[in-house]
């Protein structure tokens, strides 16, 4: 399964519930993305099919090894980029959704570089 944005986008709201709830069920995330719970079905279903997570028989979503290494990547960019964005004056608001595209199209050695160079800062 080749990982596209959407799914980056839900493997991070996993591990964003997680650390917040402690135990996540498919409609916190539809309610925290504001999509619809059949949306969100249907992408659990390819995410368990792929092996970035697993579903109990309860419901509640584990992120799996690569699901989490795929979320933590995506999830310290965008907190990286958001909070890069508000220190040089862009609308909280704007920096977080400027963060959430720029997050899935940055590679990783210009992210390096960014954290290298603006960390010394």
């Amino acid at each position: 399964m080749v990982i596209r944005e959407s799914a980056e986008d839900y493997l991070e709201t996993i591990l964003v519930l997680q650390n917040r709830l402690g135990n996540v069920r498919s409609i916190d995330i539809a309610q925290e993305l504001s999509y619809s719970k059949p949306s969100v079905s249907v992408a659990m279903k390819n995410l368990r099919n792929g092996e970035y997570i697993e579903m109990d028989k309860e419901g509640y979503i584990t992120l799996l090894d690569k699901g989490r290494e795929i979320a933590e990547k995506i999830y310290e960019r965008h907190t990286f980029l958001t909070d890069w964005l508000t220190s040089i004056g862009v609308d909280p608001t704007v920096a977080a959704e400027d963060a959430c595209r720029i997050e899935h199209v940055i590679s990783a050695e210009t992210f390096t570089a960014m954290k290298k160079t603006l960390k010394t800062k």
